[in-house]
């Protein structure tokens, strides 16, 4: 879920799934919020990243690289850092969509000779809603509605690590109440309340487990897995506005554990002949928490700067363990490690109402490949983003975008459900796997 989970299946009679799991303009401002906030809650998709955790959160955070950290100065700092909405006046609100596309190639090494998959074409939605209200001289209310984890792939039906995986499609949603705090002229502070909503489908194929029908694609069967559940965090935020000039942001997204719950439902020979049979299932994940800090530079009134850095406490992600009602249950070791993002980033106005972005950042890689599966084909990536935005009088619209470059992963060593235990693929690796993102925000100030 949010980017956890996997489906595997151990074969014969003991088949199953292994994946898991307010006045006047107020009151109008509110409004268009609600009705934003529901189309996300409707469309909100999911997209590739290392690990499987998401930073794309609006159009200008997006082509600043997520340097939104320090800067924290509009209404998406809600998702960045929540504490900067301090420095935004009366009612603000943005609302906007991303589109992810990723593909690769996995190359394996099978008994045959080398067998590569590219990826299907497919285009991920990932839809974001904030509104932030200032109460008073010193109090602000926030919502942010976006996804904070998420992947999605799909292969052929029939690709050579099919009894692994060949489609995956995780979604999660988080709806982020927030009140910050502005404690005086330097300092502010932000505490939110995180809900999470995580779904999850997964797709593979189970091989007939008898001499002559094994690896034959003709006598295999179907199961899906389908699983969603929900979970409770936090965010906290911190911003100094130390002078005109530097400003500094940390915020703090804290773990969500989410238990899901779903079925597996199976298809084909296996089921027909009584070898398999449909279940609910149950299990539990953790999605990490994570700490950012961010140091922003603004040297002219038309320039500024961000160096940050984000880490993620992936190592809390040690196995997704699924039990199925029919007494049957699955462990899938993970083991991943902490994760590091380090990005920098600058903003340029060339004109009072228009500006120019640009962005760069690296991830560390954070999965462990003694179990890696094609669920997640990436182990580290960077990206170069770019962005531009208008304004005349309240209206914003901000677009951005993003080419990011994901290094390979190997299978070499995975102990990973049907790639090695096979007996068909002896090894392999993903290749030129990349991801290309575009988003558009648009923003008004009540």
């Amino acid at each position: 879920m949010a980017g956890h989970g996997r489906a595997g299946v151990s074969t014969g009679r003991k088949e199953l799934a292994r994946c898991f799991m307010v006045k006047g303009g107020r009151m109008k401002a509110l409004r268009v919020v609600g009705l934003w906030v529901a189309l996300v809650l409707g469309m909100a998709s999911s997209a590739m990243a290392e690990g499987f955790a998401l930073t794309e959160w609006s159009a200008r955070g997006l082509g600043l690289a997520s340097g939104m950290v320090g800067r924290a100065d509009d209404v998406s700092a809600i998702a960045y850092n929540a504490a900067g909405i301090t420095q935004l006046p009366g009612v603000q609100v943005m609302g906007g969509m991303g589109l992810i596309a990723p593909m690769g190639t996995l190359s394996l090494d099978t008994k045959y000779g080398k067998a590569e998959t590219t990826t299907k074409p497919a285009v991920w939605a990932a839809p974001h809603a904030y509104a932030s209200w200032q109460l008073n001289d010193s109090l602000w209310l926030g919502l942010g509605v976006f996804s904070r984890f998420g992947l999605g792939n799909s292969y052929d039906q029939n690709w050579t690590g099919r009894y692994n995986l060949y489609s995956v499609n995780l979604q999660t949603v988080s709806a982020v109440p927030t009140l910050a705090w502005k404690i005086n002229d330097i300092l502010s502070v932000s505490a939110g309340l995180e809900i999470m909503n995580v779904n999850l489908t997964t797709e593979q194929k189970l091989p007939m487990p008898m001499p002559g029908m094994y690896g034959n694609s003709a006598f295999d069967s179907d199961i899906e897995v389908q699983a969603s559940g929900w979970g409770v965090g936090g965010h906290f935020g911190l911003h100094a506005r130390l002078n005109d000039e530097w400003s500094v942001g940390l915020a703090y997204k804290t773990q969500v554990t989410v238990n899901a719950y779903g079925e597996a439902k199976h298809d084909g020979p296996l089921k027909t002949a009584g070898y398999v049979k449909d279940s609910d299932a149950h299990g539990t994940v953790q999605l990490p928490d994570s700490l950012a800090l961010g140091v922003a530079y603004k040297p002219l009134d038309n320039l500024s700067f961000e160096v940050g850095a984000v880490w993620t406490r992936w190592s809390t992600y040690n196995s997704l363990n699924i039990y199925m009602d029919n007494g049957n249950q699955s462990i899938s070791h993970k083991n991943w490690n902490d994760g590091w993002n380090f990005n920098a980033s600058v903003e340029y106005k060339p004109l009072d109402w228009w500006s120019l972005r640009a962005g760069f950042w690296y991830e560390t890689p954070v999965i462990n490949e003694d179990h890696s599966d094609f669920m997640v084909p990436s182990n580290g990536r960077t990206a170069l983003t770019l962005g531009t935005g208008v304004e005349w009088n309240d209206f914003t619209v901000d677009f951005a975008y993003c080419h990011m470059w994901i290094n390979p992963t190997s299978y070499d060593k995975t102990d990973g459900h049907g790639i090695l235990d096979s007996g068909y693929i002896t090894g392999g690796t993903s290749k030129d796997t990349v991801a290309n993102i575009y988003m558009l925000s648009f923003g008004y100030k009540f």
